[in-house]
């Protein structure tokens, strides 16, 4: 557990950090913050890739994988509810209670709970010496489906903010003709797999997802076209395979067995753990030096930069500045001063509202794993971090402010520092029964299974 301790506290410098860097950056802030903000996606891409190679379904069973979606989408979407209804009824007046307004606005800064920080769940769990569970295979896709369903459901959010706009509607087209190409092609393109080379494809995918969002805004800025890189990273790690495989059946069950073994044989060298290592090591700094500051606006409304919008906003595209709202809004408007106890109370019951919401996968798979397997794997559901973050700074750039805003960057920075206590309690579960579910029971780490209410 000592890389685990080791991540946590690169997690809690960057955060300090990271309060602390307009100060120490100065003029330099913008340019340190797109630093910070590239060093961040090109080591998401990196960890995505890798888990894209090790990802592995039964394609005669779609239907399993239709169920973890279900359960994903669950996951992401009870902590948005109560968090956001918690906002709603608990923090603003009770004249704005059946205001739309109130409600548009208080929907998009609460989805900041929904999604689980795929990259950092990942590096952790492999810190702690699970990713060969099924844990870890479970979390692998509900993770993934978790902050893809964060990022669609963005779109209609924006929508309610901005109106109608064709570029929302590109984002869609492309995540579905990325997903159809890693179902139609799972790793059946022959590349390089060594980590200099997954490297190279991280900065890429990353340099592409920039120039997009560069020409995209000489077309329209208002509304500009932000591909997340997590899931291209995925997609092009599902293609990939290191070389041909002929097996004696001639299967695709076999040739599939093949590739996989032949894929983790290359994961599991020591150069590739090693280099696998000092990314997460240098993404888990990066992640909380990119965390917003926390404590800006919390008693009046203060205009983002564009460094202190892009600096956290890793996932959907941060609308430019420009698109600040001319007028102040609702919940900016409406929310009542209040003083360092009141906060410090909303932060701690926002943060349990938030890991409760994460609960329902505890209550599923029950033919696959015991009890305290499916409790690990929930409560290994609430690590959040650089996605939270961009929704956040996403609400800051629509000129959504005040106490709300304050209290949910508190939350989503004490939720960030408690990852390595998340990850203890995950291993000790695991280890009080450690006998391992049959991967026969979850093809690919899919499975289904109804839920036990």
């Amino acid at each position: 557990m000592r890389r685990v301790l080791v991540y946590s506290i690169l997690l809690l410098i960057g955060l300090g950090f990271s309060q602390a860097l307009p100060t120490l950056a100065g003029e330099a802030h913008d340019g340190v913050a797109t630093v910070v903000r590239v060093i961040t996606m090109v080591g998401l891409a990196f960890i995505m890739v890798h888990v894209g190679f090790e990802f592995h379904i039964d394609k005669s069973k779609p239907r399993t994988y239709g169920w973890d979606y279900f359960v994903a989408f669950t996951a992401a979407s009870f902590p948005w509810i109560l968090v956001t209804v918690y906002f709603v009824f608990v923090m603003l007046p009770s004249s704005f209670w059946a205001d739309f307004d109130t409600w548009k606005e208080t929907l998009l800064a609460g989805r900041f709970a929904a999604p689980t920080s795929a990259g950092v769940l990942f590096s952790m769990l492999a810190a702690a010496g699970l990713g060969a569970t099924w844990l870890f295979r479970k979390a692998r896709i509900l993770a993934i489906f978790d902050d893809l369903d964060t990022v669609l459901l963005m779109i209609p959010l924006k929508m309610l903010i901005v109106g109608l706009a064709w570029q929302l509607g590109a984002i869609v087209i492309v995540m579905v003709i990325l997903l159809a190409i890693a179902w139609f092609w799972l790793h059946r393109v022959t590349m390089p797999v060594s980590w200099p080379f997954v490297l190279l494809y991280a900065g890429g995918i990353v340099a592409v997802s920039e120039v997009l969002y560069a020409g995209s805004k000489v077309i329209d800025p208002s509304v500009p076209i932000h591909i997340e890189v997590l899931l291209p990273a995925f997609v092009l790690g599902c293609l990939a395979r290191r070389r041909k495989i002929e097996t004696a059946e001639h299967t695709p069950e076999s040739e599939a067995a093949a590739v996989e073994h032949d894929l983790h044989e290359v994961l599991e060298r020591p150069g590739e753990r090693r280099a696998a290592m000092w990314v997460s090591a240098v993404f888990m700094l990066v992640v909380g030096l990119s965390m917003p500051q926390i404590f800006e606006g919390d008693d009046q409304h203060v205009e983002p930069t564009p460094a202190s919008l892009h600096a956290a906003a890793p996932a959907d595209a941060v609308d430019d500045q420009e698109q600040t709202l001319d007028k102040e809004l609702t919940v900016t408007s409406s929310q009542p001063s209040m003083g360092w106890g009141a906060i410090i109370s909303h932060v701690i019951v926002l943060t349990v509202l938030s890991n409760l919401g994460k609960m329902f996968p505890a209550f599923c798979y029950r033919r696959e794993a015991p009890w305290r397997h499916r409790l690990a794997l929930a409560i290994g559901m609430w690590p959040r971090g650089e996605v939270g973050a961009g929704v956040l700074v996403l609400s800051l750039s629509y000129g959504i402010g005040g106490p709300i805003v304050t209290v949910a960057m508190l939350s989503l920075a004490l939720n960030l520092v408690l990852t390595g206590v998340f990850i203890l309690f995950v291993r000790r579960l695991i280890s009080a029964d450690p006998q391992e579910p049959d991967p026969a029971q979850s093809p690919g780490g899919a499975g289904v299974s109804l839920p036990a209410l």
